[in-house]
């Protein structure tokens, strides 16, 4: 039996680049659904397909990126999401990463590295869903239960997003050890930059507010080095 193609959701309104790229993914056996603009995009998005991988242009007409992604994180928690960005707008891409997007690719780009980054978070995305299957952990008072992304305690329950249980999930399992930067970097975002890392360390103020109610557990800024995740018996 064949194998069946990747789903690749693409949003760019530029007419040249997007029928450049579009063709390129489709000859590299990727079934691509092309939106010319945000407004389309979106409403694409509401109909309920399924998409197992989407790249986003952030300047779009009608519905910018960022909003897409939004949209697309509501219904879908894991499907990554690679942004096209322009290469002066830093704040764009540290908050395109924050809301919850994989990573960005800044125009112009080359086909090359568009494949490549395709091929890694597929493969990833494969991967993390094995590793759903994960019985829930004591993390103190709390119980955190990676495969349905939820961390709970008596009178309090928070639904996590991907990234933010990834992140849970590797600290823990280095409880009480100094874990680097670049490691946490490359595990969960799959390289080590700049603009990764300002989105880890508002994941990491985010795992802080959501743990305050133990005060037994610290996520302690190691300058210079990384983080220790702190559980104290």
């Amino acid at each position: 039996m064949a194998e069946t193609k990747a789903h690749l959701l693409y949003v760019e309104d530029d007419e040249s680049l997007s029928f450049v790229t579009r063709d390129n993914l489709e000859l590299n056996g990727y079934e691509v659904t092309h939106c010319e603009d945000g407004q389309i995009a979106l409403e694409t998005i509401r109909s309920g397909q399924k998409f197992d991988l989407c790249i986003l242009d952030v300047m779009l007409p009608e519905v910018d990126g960022f909003t897409l992604a939004q949209e697309i994180r509501k219904r879908d928690e894991n499907v990554p999401i690679i942004f096209l960005t322009a290469k002066s707008m830093k704040q764009d891409k540290i908050h395109g990463l924050t809301i919850g997007a994989d990573d960005y690719i800044t125009k112009p780009f080359s086909i090359e590295e568009l494949l490549l980054k395709i091929d890694i978070f597929l493969r990833r995305s494969k991967y993390t869903g094995i590793l759903k299957g994960n019985a829930p952990v004591a993390v103190g008072y709390y119980s955190f239960d990676y495969k349905n992304l939820s961390l709970t305690t008596e009178g309090y329950a928070e639904t996590l997003t991907q990234k933010e249980a990834d992140l849970l999930k590797l600290l823990n399992e280095h409880r009480n050890q100094v874990v680097k930067r670049s490691f946490i970097l490359e595990s969960i975002w799959g390289k080590d930059d700049y603009f990764l890392g300002r989105s880890l360390d508002v994941f990491i103020s985010r795992l802080r507010k959501y743990l305050n109610l133990d005060d037994r557990i610290k996520i302690e800024n190691i300058h210079g080095v990384g983080f220790k995740f702190r559980v104290d018996e």
